[in-house]
């Protein structure tokens, strides 16, 4: 029984001297790890900037032609002859198509010969007037039967030149809408024609904005046809009235196009240059954390540790009222200053009073007309 006794208390001494050590261990294994300080992390910042901006008014705006117009038929006809390549340039003037003309060719040597015999009828009626031989009466019949005559024979001369079918201005031609020998009705359309240099755009803008809006004002369109190319004209007009329904007011730009790319029907994204820059604080687009509750920014502020002493880069969680964004920058309306640093890229991973440190290695170059490279 002693010799149990002994193995029972020696056992138990054993494990007391095993609890106490793990029990060291653990004890200095939680003041460790409460006295631990995670590493700062690396992050890129930038400087709140102070930059003057251009002032804009965006729109959608719509192509449309100088002018435009389907060639038509003004009388009925079998066509005959086809003067024109679709797809092709024109001068004002050109002949496009040629009605058949066989009828009234056929007939005006006839109303001719009418307004001979007409007019020598007309000029011895004024002798014989003069000699007081036939009344007044008979000189007039005979005035009215030459005027007739001759309204017959520019009738027919009027019809056969109406079947010479010719553009009206000069332009690009599209699809042709006829074939040869193919009977055309009045009004039947034979060819679109389209004057595309220079070319419109209409747009609208809302009421508020009629103040700024005059003819002369620079615009600039970019539109898929033109992918990174920013083409600039000026506004030409400015509708007098507001649209009721809209509440907006309509207005044309004129645009340049000598090759023909931009073409009537295409839309394109505007913008009205205004005379006026405006001051604004603009950051990265990618230093700003959406979230539903509010957008905000992480600012970089100095601040000592109270246990080390040191001082050390944190993170402060700061909301902010965003504007328009251009480039790679957007327009901070409140909640900055200008000059304070912010972090720029990674937002996403962050969390308020997170210690920091800067490194801008790896940080982008933002631009306000960025320029990507294919990669």
């Amino acid at each position: 029984m002693k010799k149990i006794l002994v193995a029972i208390i020696g056992l138990a001494v054993l494990v007391s001297i095993i609890a106490g050590v793990k029990f060291l261990q653990i004890r200095k294994m939680i003041d460790q790890g409460a006295s631990f300080v995670p590493p700062p992390t690396k992050v890129t910042v930038s400087e709140v900037r102070e930059d003057e901006w251009e002032s804009l008014l965006t729109s959608v705006g719509s192509l449309v032609a100088v002018q435009g117009v389907t060639v038509s038929a003004d009388l009925p006809g079998k066509v005959v002859e086809i003067k024109f390549e679709a797809g092709g340039r024109v001068e004002g003037g050109d002949l496009l198509l040629l009605q058949d003309t066989r009828s009234e060719e056929a007939q005006l040597p006839g109303a001719e010969a009418a307004v001979v015999l007409a007019r020598s009828n007309l000029e011895r009626s004024k002798q014989l007037l003069a000699k007081k031989v036939i009344p007044v009466a008979e000189h007039d019949a005979a005035v009215a039967e030459y005027r007739q005559a001759v309204a017959q024979a520019d009738n027919i001369r009027a019809a056969i030149n109406k079947k010479k079918l010719r553009a009206p201005f000069a332009g690009r031609l599209g699809i042709r809408l006829v074939n040869l020998g193919q009977y055309l009705k009045e009004g039947d359309g034979i060819v679109s024609l389209q004057s595309l240099d220079p070319i419109f755009v209409n747009f609208l803008l809302p009421q508020q904005s009629l103040v700024h809006l005059r003819p002369g004002l620079p615009v600039r369109i970019t539109t898929d046809s033109l992918p990174g190319e920013t083409i600039e004209g000026r506004i030409t007009t400015v509708n007098p009235e507001v649209d009721p329904a809209t509440r907006n007011i309509r207005a044309q730009a004129t645009i340049a196009n000598p090759d023909d790319i931009l073409r009537p029907g295409m839309y394109a994204d505007l913008a009205v240059v205004l005379p006026t820059d405006r001051e604004v604080l603009a950051i990265p687009t990618t230093a700003v954390l959406y979230a539903p509750y509010g957008d905000s920014v992480f600012l970089v502020e100095e601040k000592k540790d109270e246990k080390t002493g040191k001082v050390g880069k944190v993170l402060r969680q700061q909301f902010v009222r965003l504007g328009e964004s251009r480039g790679d920058f957007m327009a901070v309306t409140e909640g900055l200053q200008g000059g304070e640093t912010i972090v720029s890229t990674g937002v996403f991973k962050l969390r308020n009073g997170m210690g920091v440190e800067i490194d801008n290695t790896l940080a982008p170059n933002f631009a306000l007309q960025p320029t990507p490279e294919n990669n």
